[in-house]
């Protein structure tokens, strides 16, 4: 098995969705969002005190090993673990109607306006992953 990568796989999955977006591709630049935004996410947890095991896994597989749909929320346990104010995340989960299952739909269903608040919620992240990098709490 491959050791996970979160913060290659962040940043490979947001190039690759801005690829697809820009060429409007609605239903892969969707998906390619919201598994940007979760390991980017993931990359902070790890950071806040998230538990990985020797291959990168997270070790709370209920809580931890989800989609961003769900690692959203979880982020603010670890976040607010450490006090540390200055990463919040948007109250609202942007993620609330994304779905790893959604990859079988038609492409049909998706348009513009359906990925447009998922980017923006990648690119949120993409903000706290940078900012965390800049003062040294993400080394990479």
């Amino acid at each position: 098995m491959m050791k996970a990568d979160f913060y290659n796989t962040f940043q490979r999955h947001w190039k690759d969705a801005e690829y697809l977006y820009n060429d409007s591709r609605w239903p892969n630049a969707d998906q390619l969002y919201g598994y940007s935004a979760e390991c980017g996410l993931k990359c902070i947890m790890i950071q806040f005190g998230m538990q990985v095991d020797n291959t990168g896994t997270p070790t709370n597989k209920d809580q931890d090993k989800v989609h961003i749909n769900k690692i959203w929320n979880r982020y603010e346990t670890y976040r607010a673990g450490v006090g540390a104010s200055g990463y919040s995340l948007l109250q609202q989960n942007p993620f609330d109607n994304w779905d790893m299952s959604d990859r079988y739909a038609h492409e049909s269903n998706f348009n513009q306006s359906y990925v447009d608040p998922h980017r923006n919620g990648a690119s949120l992240v993409m903000s706290l992953v940078n900012k965390a990098i800049l003062e040294g709490i993400l080394v990479i």
